[in-house]
């Protein structure tokens, strides 16, 4: 492999060497993300929007972060999340001094405006700290001018942005390096800082109080009680993630992150600052098992505004804004250490049936509970002409490889016709209830193996995770044969140390291809459940949800052996499945699949 030139800027003069993946915790509000490392420096941060350019992008080698953190370098960290919120609480402990910050990005959010906060608070002894702010717009390439300190506030502008500081009136200002400054904070002192980043001057008041107590009280409103669930403090954490990762125009990103690579060196570094409909579909179906919710609704809406606006020939994934994603194309930054930096995504061109399926089971788990819009119902008819034009043809399937009839994606469409078929009684429904049957025969003649199990694809007869997810949504009953051979023969070969990896890679064994697919681990819970071992589920559930590193997050994949997060995060369709399992493990009643 030909390796790329660096300037030497981007090899030397990186302030915030990268960290483990497990390491990093995330603020979101909705319309961006923040990553920060256990230090308190933010290492990466999109403005205004998920899929705009960075403007701290040391994530990936590229200039810009924000950091306040003690001088003294003879210090432990640890923090943890305030429960049922994105508010972040690190904690630095040293031999004269115990010191707490609180980080967030305030809600409610809009999408031209971003207000990250900072507290810190002096909880033992006497502490010195220092600040360091340097915004690089376009992925570090930019510097802000103009800098002017008016009544106690910073402003200075750059690569179409505003950018307004207040707590730092005696920082100096740095052409190079940005805010410098140092603060001295007694026994019990409290100070703050407030960034606001935007796109236009908005004259609104950076009041730290009001700000805060905004913020908090909107993530009380926005997560509900799951006292009566299985985990119930991660199960909230999984409805903080899902929340701030949901934009006000209804799209959920994937992730936060862009370019964090799933295997060192392996090319398989991916931008998923995008909406996927399947991943939303797979928010919104695990939030109608607990409950309605408005990201329910905002999931049904946009997921319904895709169909409506492209029809069979819908994305697999978007913007958070409804647009086409943006080619795959690279950047001229040393990327996270084993990654390659790329933004856009070359998914954006695929057919992936499934996606239709999930949609269909989405909107009959709205309709359970009285929330299915006009909109949402006449998106359900264009689904059900898309599926029984296109079911016939190969497509990308779930993983986004190459063409083939998965057996995946059929029995997902036969899963969604059912579950419609179920909820709109009359023509509609037995028009779904039809194409299901026949689309589920002409699946059993070409993709069920002789001995009774799912081939991965009607010309493949390998193990394939994916077959857990309409197993665990009851596409075939618990006493369908079919069902337990099949769960049982991934259990057999894609299972390793309690974990579930997707698919075997010819010639190398578990876990040296990719890691353990953590989505599937949770599939696995639920599609044991299904089959009435709920203890067996249990043992799924307790394992997967261990595949996290302190701030409690999780990426798309896991290194069983390294023990680390591979892959984008926080990986808004794993905390998903997280929820589901925790709705569905638990004795409580809930509604039926």
């Amino acid at each position: 492999m030909v390796e790329r030139p660096r300037r030497r800027s981007q090899m030397f003069d990186v302030p915030s060497p990268p960290r483990v993946l497990r390491e990093y915790s995330v603020l979101a509000d909705g319309e961006r993300g923040a990553v920060v490392d256990p230090e308190g420096r933010v290492v990466w941060l999109c403005a205004p929007r998920w899929h705009s350019d960075a403007v701290f992008s040391a994530l990936i080698g590229g200039s810009g972060h924000f950091a306040w953190t003690p001088v003294d370098p003879w210090h432990v960290w640890g923090g943890t999340y305030q429960e049922g919120t994105l508010i972040r609480v690190h904690r630095w402990v040293s031999a004269d001094s115990v010191i707490e910050c609180r980080d967030a990005l305030a809600v409610p959010a809009s999408p031209d405006r971003l207000v990250l906060l900072r507290r810190m608070r002096v909880i033992r002894g006497a502490a010195r700290t220092r600040m360091e702010l340097d915004p690089r717009p376009g992925f570090g390439t930019r510097h802000l001018r103009e800098p002017r300190l008016e009544d106690g506030v910073w402003t200075a502008t750059g690569g179409g942005l505003r950018m307004r500081l207040l707590g730092a009136p005696r920082a100096t200002w740095d052409p190079r390096a940005g805010l410098r400054g140092d603060f001295r904070l007694e026994n019990g002192e409290q100070h703050d800082l407030v960034m606001e980043l935007s796109t236009a001057p908005t004259g609104q008041r950076l009041n730290p109080d009001e700000l805060w107590a905004r913020t908090e009280q909107e993530w009380r409103r926005a997560v509900p009680d799951c006292s009566a669930l299985a985990a119930p403090r991660d199960a909230r954490h999984a409805y903080a993630v899902l929340r701030g990762l949901t934009s006000s125009s209804g799209g959920m990103v994937a992730a936060a992150t862009t370019s964090l690579p799933e295997r060192a060196n392996s090319g398989r570094s991916y931008d998923y600052r995008y909406t996927w409909l399947r991943d939303q579909c797979y928010a919104g179906l695990a939030v109608a098992a607990h409950g309605p919710h408005e990201l329910l609704d905002t999931a049904v809406e946009f997921t319904a505004g895709r169909i409506l606006a492209d029809g069979d020939g819908v994305h697999p994934a978007y913007t958070v804004t409804g647009e086409p994603m943006p080619k795959e194309s690279p950047l001229s930054l040393p990327g996270y250490p084993g990654g390659a930096d790329r933004i856009g995504n070359k998914a954006a061109s695929q057919f992936q049936l499934d996606t239709f399926g999930e949609a269909l089971q989405l909107f009959a788990a709205a309709a359970r509970h009285d929330r299915l819009t006009k909109d949402a119902l006449d998106a359900v008819r264009v689904a059900v002409d898309a599926v029984e034009r296109r079911w016939r043809e190969p497509d990308a399937g779930l993983w986004e490889l190459e063409e083939r009839w998965w057996t995946h994606s059929r029995l997902s469409v036969v899963c969604g016709l059912r579950r419609i078929a179920d909820v709109l009684p009359g023509t509609q429904g037995r028009r779904g209830a039809e194409i299901a049957e026949s689309v589920l025969a002409e699946t059993r003649r070409r993709c069920l193996h002789p001995d009774g199990y799912w081939r991965r694809a009607a010309d493949d007869d390998g193990p394939e995770a994916a077959l857990l997810v309409p197993l665990a949504r009851g596409c075939m009953a618990a006493d369908d044969p079919s069902t337990g051979l099949t769960r049982a023969r991934i259990e057999e070969r894609l299972a390793q140390d309690g974990y579930l990896y997707r698919f075997e890679h010819p010639g190398k064994p578990l876990g040296e291809a990719e890691g353990a697919f953590l989505l599937c681990g949770f599939h696995m819970a639920l599609a044991t459940h299904h089959l009435g071992d709920r203890v067996g589920a249990f043992r799924w559930f307790e394992r997967t949800r261990t595949a996290c590193g302190p701030p409690g997050l999780f990426a798309e994949e896991y290194d069983v052996r390294q023990r680390q997060l591979r892959g984008n995060l926080p990986q808004a369709f794993v905390h998903a499945l997280l929820l589901e399992c925790a709705v569905r493990l638990n004795d409580a009643s809930v509604l039926p699949l």
